[in-house]
């Protein structure tokens, strides 16, 4: 006992141990492996501050050097200025600092006195102020050009002083021109980021700060030569210069420490990085918290913990269930033993019965007392020879009943009376009883009684002649195979109910996504039809405006209203493809055509971006559906290129097996690892792009679902600050690519003057009242003669032979009429068959393959107006030709 005692002690400290030194490995290894990742992160962001900074100072760095070769500003150096004079230079200042949008502008003389300054206007104006005590004056006159950041003298605000100087005809100084740079715009962006971000100057000093209370403090404390230098320069004025009170904990890299600061007092270690900017002699430094580290560090020890329990556990487990097969493996031996010993004994039991029947003495006899069953004993001419107590016990006979030499016929008709033999024929029963016992044939079955007891009986004859018979309770075995019998019922009866409700909830959700699908279109349509009507109006406003200003702002509501198709039309699109209606054709062919097309329509669309796309040429067959395809790389395009400032895009692929990967490389900002599973979430952006195209977030969720329904992978990787490539994996053609079986239409230019359109006569049939005034409005501005324009039973009014057109433009969708089935019945009235041209805003496939079939014209709303005018210059064309 005690040494067992012992062992489950030691295994508890064992695990204990395990556990404790698991936690702390892991956390150690987690917090490691998290802050060089943050440290990554952190370097990146830092290399951005650093950028944004020196790209705002370089943004006016040549102002100075312009403005040194004003020959105005040379002259007025060259002599004792008049007040009209000083006054044209003020406001010559004023002008320049409105223009590059910086802080102040000021013209200083040899004696570094400022003759002019831009702020002139305001109270504390530079003007008349010395400032040969700055730095940036006394470099200028003696170097050329000078630099220097400090609090200004006279406004009291800090600022950057870039300085050159003007030199005369003969090479002389005759002054020099200063610009302040406010940096406090850059401090305002710095405090949008959760991090501490701090600049400091050559000393030491904290001038530029995400936060007020870190500014003007010092990184080590100021040398004699510090202090009588910033004394002698009074760069920070007034300002009390305190010391950072912080404690390094570990160096993590190079420029890179793990500190805790005290004052100003943060709560919880910070990573601290630094970057020198060896142009400016500054450094740069961001605080980074660490909370996502420690929690890292804390969950991992968690996890390893828990893991070193489970493991802990399965030996434990392990170990039992090897113990637990021992000690099946010997009771079960034990069990077969005890088995076989029971089974002796039965069989003994059972000889022992007859023998005990042969060797019974008569009436009660003691030698059958010790058996469990109840026994009865007949000689040949079936009278009571024996029998014990407890055969009295089960059928309850009275003690008169109870007698050697009682014929067993008197006990069987005794039970008959009672009901013990059924409710058939009575006087059949007990022959059929008796005939057992005459013929001496052994038996075995199962008998109930009333008041729920099942006996076993079983009958055997004697040797010598006679019967002996066996009467075993069996009633508690009976219930319990009842009562698993109907656990089993039950059970089946709550699956099939389960499996019952399941069905109806996946009817009911399947019919809900149809409502859903069914919803979206119908709602997509009718917000279609005034969309339609408003381009109409916009392309006919543009008509009607002669001045600029107006023309870009119908371009600006133009746009507007594209956007918006395209997100419709990207809603509708999703809902086809949620509802399984898309249909997918696919086949082998040639991805370079299809390569040059995107390469084609987005070029333009980049360039009047300031972007160059370059598309790698490929000579490799894909299996995929062109179209859809077409679609994906589209999207693709169009995000690059919104999300790229400046720079190129590029498009190409790469052979991965027998797989090929369509990549599209940008130069953009790059998405952060944790954001780039939610972009392909609807309406996920992660940034506004281009000013005038900010997209809807649906793009990137149309690409996953269409790659989704192709069975095409789709992908992404990206670095911040680098850019980001997508991609999609399309599996090689192994055929000859077929022939597209529906070649492009050919391109009509537009004739001068839309010839085709002069004279026209057309008709437009919807039963939107805004479309058909727009549509029409815009048809006669190109020449076309509308000779109606209004719904389905108006226009059936209205058709007589002698008011046919050339042409007519028909909804498809307008309450209880369809436009392909009302089309016969215009034809019929007018006794002619024009040209029609389908405009609506149902995708449905089924609808435009009728419409090629039949010749005609198809164009989804909302209809671009150039569109328009070219389907139907070309439909003229070939009518009269």
């Amino acid at each position: 006992m005690r040494f067992i005692r012992h062992r489950l002690l030691w295994t508890v400290l064992l695990i204990l141990l395990g556990t404790v030194l698991s936690m702390l490995l892991a956390s150690q290894i987690a917090l490691r492996t998290s802050l060089q990742q943050e440290t990554q992160n952190v370097q990146r962001q830092l290399g951005l501050y650093a950028q944004a900074l020196q790209q705002r100072i370089d943004r006016y760095r040549t102002l100075p050097e312009v403005l040194a070769l004003d020959a105005q500003l040379k002259e007025a150096l060259g002599h004792p200025l008049t007040a009209t004079e000083v006054d044209r230079l003020n406001r010559k200042l004023e002008q320049a600092n409105g223009a590059s949008q910086a802080s102040t502008l000021t013209l200083i003389n040899l004696q570094g006195k400022a003759i002019a300054a831009s702020n002139w206007r305001e109270v504390h104006s530079n003007v008349g102020e010395d400032y040969s005590f700055r730095p940036y004056v006394q470099q200028a006159l003696a170097n050329g050009s000078g630099r220097f950041y400090g609090i200004g003298m006279t406004t009291g605000v800090a600022g950057y002083f870039l300085s050159k100087a003007i030199f005369g005809n003969d090479g002389t100084v005759l002054g020099l021109i200063a610009i302040k740079i406010a940096l406090q715009e850059l401090e305002s962006e710095w405090q949008l980021s959760p991090d501490t971000v701090l600049a400091t100057d050559s000393h030491g000093v904290v001038f530029l700060a995400s936060s007020d209370h870190w500014r003007y403090r010092l990184l080590h404390p100021l040398t004699a030569q510090d202090l009588q230098e910033l004394e002698a320069t009074r760069q920070y004025a007034d300002q009390r210069l305190q010391p950072l009170q912080y404690r390094i904990d570990r160096v993590i890299g190079d420029h890179t420490k793990l500190t805790q600061f005290s004052e100003p007092r943060l709560g919880r270690p910070v990573l601290w990085q630094s970057l020198t900017l060896p142009d400016l002699q500054w450094q740069l430094h961001l605080l980074h918290n660490t909370s996502s580290s420690l929690t890292a560090s804390r969950w991992a020890g968690l996890a390893a913990a828990g893991l070193w329990l489970a493991l802990a556990l399965l030996v434990l487990f392990i170990r039992q269930r090897q113990r637990m097969a021992t000690l099946r493996q010997r009771s079960r031996q034990e069990l077969e033993t005890v088995l076989h010993q029971h089974a002796q004994e039965l069989r003994t039991a059972q000889d022992g019965i007859v023998q005990a029947a042969k060797q019974a003495d008569t009436g009660l006899s003691r030698s059958l007392q010790h058996l469990p069953q109840g026994v009865v004993v007949v000689d040949p001419e079936l009278k009571l020879v024996a029998w014990n107590s407890r055969y009295v016990e089960l059928f309850r006979y009275p003690p008169e009943l109870m007698r050697v030499g009682q014929p067993i016929e008197a006990l069987i008709r005794h039970n008959a009376k009672r009901g013990l033999l059924g409710k058939s024929d009575v006087e059949q029963a007990i022959q059929r009883r008796l005939e057992h016992l005459r013929s001496g044939t052994p038996h075995l079955h199962e008998s109930a009684k009333g008041d729920g007891t099942v006996l076993e009986i079983r009958g055997n004859p004697l040797p010598d002649g006679g019967f002996v018979t066996s009467y075993a309770d069996i009633t508690s075995y009976k219930n319990a195979a009842r009562e698993l019998r109907s656990l089993a019922d039950t059970l089946e009866q709550r699956v099939a109910e389960r499996t019952r409700d399941l069905d109806v909830a996946r009817h009911d959700a399947e019919e809900a996504n149809r409502y859903k699908t069914r919803f979206v279109a119908a709602a997509v349509h009718d917000l279609l039809q005034p969309l339609n009507a408003a381009r109409m109006f916009s392309s006919l406003l543009r008509s009607h405006l002669h001045d600029d200003a107006g023309y870009r702002v119908a371009e600006s509501i133009d746009g507007a209203l594209a956007a918006q198709d395209g997100i419709l039309n990207s809603l509708l699109d999703i809902s086809r493809m949620e509802s399984g209606q898309m249909e997918v054709h696919v086949r082998d062919f040639a991805l370079g055509p299809l390569l040059q097309v995107v390469h084609h329509n987005f070029g333009i669309i980049a360039q009047s971006r300031g972007l160059r796309l370059t598309a790698v040429d490929s000579h490799y067959t894909i299996r995929s559906d062109e179209a859809l395809l077409r679609r994906i790389l589209q999207n693709l395009l169009s995000n690059a290129i919104r999300y790229t400032p400046k720079g190129r895009v590029l498009i190409g692929c790469r052979r991965h097996g027998e797989q090929l990967r369509i990549e599209v490389h940008d130069q953009g900002p790059g998405i952060p690892e944790s954001l780039q599973r939610e972009i392909f979430e609807e309406f996920r952006r992660l940034g506004e792009g281009h000013g005038d195209d900010r997209g809807a977030g649906l793009g990137l969720a149309i690409v996953e679902r269409l790659g989704k329904l192709l069975g095409h992978e789709i992908g992404l990787c990206s670095q911040l600050g680098r850019g980001s490539v997508f991609w999609v994996c399309v599996p090689l053609g192994k055929t000859t690519p077929q022939t597209a079986q529906n070649t492009p239409a050919a391109i009509v230019h537009e004739p001068d003057q839309d010839a085709p359109l002069q004279g026209a006569s057309a008709w437009y049939v919807d039963d939107d009242a805004p479309s058909c005034a727009a549509t029409a409005a815009l048809l006669r501005r190109w020449g076309c003669e509308v000779q109606f324009a209004g719904g389905p039973q108006a226009a059936l009014d209205a058709a007589t032979p002698q008011s046919a057109p050339q042409l007519v433009l028909l909804d498809v969708r307008m309450g209880h009429f369809h436009g392909p089935d009302l089309y016969p019945q215009l034809c019929e009235r007018w006794q002619r068959s024009p040209q029609v041209i389908l405009v609506t805003a149902e995708h449905n496939i089924a609808l435009r393959r009728q419409a090629a079939e039949k010749s005609w014209g198809f164009l989804l709303k909302p209809v671009r107006p150039a569109a328009l005018r070219a389907l139907i210059s070309q439909m003229l064309l070939r009518n009269s030709s």
